[in-house]
């Protein structure tokens, strides 16, 4: 009896937006299944940052169809099984890391085998963990919102520009954690420039001209 293989996590057809008549992107076909990294290319202006709003279902797109797990998507999705990490980080700046990431805890779950202090260090925060996010450095903030993605047990990581605010050590950890979400059966979608590179020639790509 054969197998009926199970629907991509994203599947984009024919997605296309525009701004006043104008064509910011598109026709864009892609398929994301669970295990896979995709890498979204351009230039400033080629409407990556869009493109990431339309996925989180925070804007809707013009043509085409996007679907997850088979279904049409509507809306933003609640459930944590889509996370989005931008360029506004979304951190609570009067809380401190430990308090940032027990409240995405308190609305996603734990993801299995994780726990809050545990990541803290293992990003980079031991001995940051209870100051408050304001003082914190632009990669050091960085490190908590990443810190928030992997304690929760979301399948599929929107990730735009995640090496901002990185050096190349940062930079490499983002790739590890990327890696090992994937390698746990996760998937993600990461827009960038140059430093995507560092993820290697494994994972599909879609360059975007502006």
């Amino acid at each position: 009896m054969s197998r009926i293989a199970a629907p991509p996590l994203l599947e984009a057809k024919g997605l296309s937006f525009y701004r006043q008549d104008e064509c910011i992107f598109g026709p864009l076909d892609f398929c994301l299944r669970a295990g896979q990294v995709m890498l979204i290319e351009g230039d400033n202006g080629s409407g990556k940052t869009t493109l990431m709003r339309i996925l989180t279902g925070l804007l809707r797109y013009d043509e085409g169809e996007l679907r997850w797990r088979g279904d049409i998507m509507r809306g933003p999705r609640e459930d944590g099984e889509l996370l989005f990490l931008g360029h506004q980080l979304g951190l609570k700046y009067e809380l401190t890391p430990r308090e940032n990431l027990a409240v995405a805890v308190g609305l996603h779950g734990l993801r299995p085998g994780c726990d809050i202090a545990g990541t803290l260090a293992a990003i980079g925060l031991g001995g940051y963990e209870d100051e408050l996010v304001r003082s914190l450095s632009a990669g050091q903030k960085k490190r908590v919102a990443l810190a928030r993605l992997m304690v929760v047990p979301g399948s599929l990581w929107l990730l735009d520009e995640p090496y901002a605010n990185l050096d190349r050590a940062g930079i490499d950890m983002v790739n590890q954690i990327i890696m090992r979400h994937t390698d746990a059966g996760g998937a993600a979608l990461v827009t960038g420039h140059g430093a995507v590179s560092f993820l290697g020639d494994t994972a599909a790509r879609i360059h975007m001209h502006g």
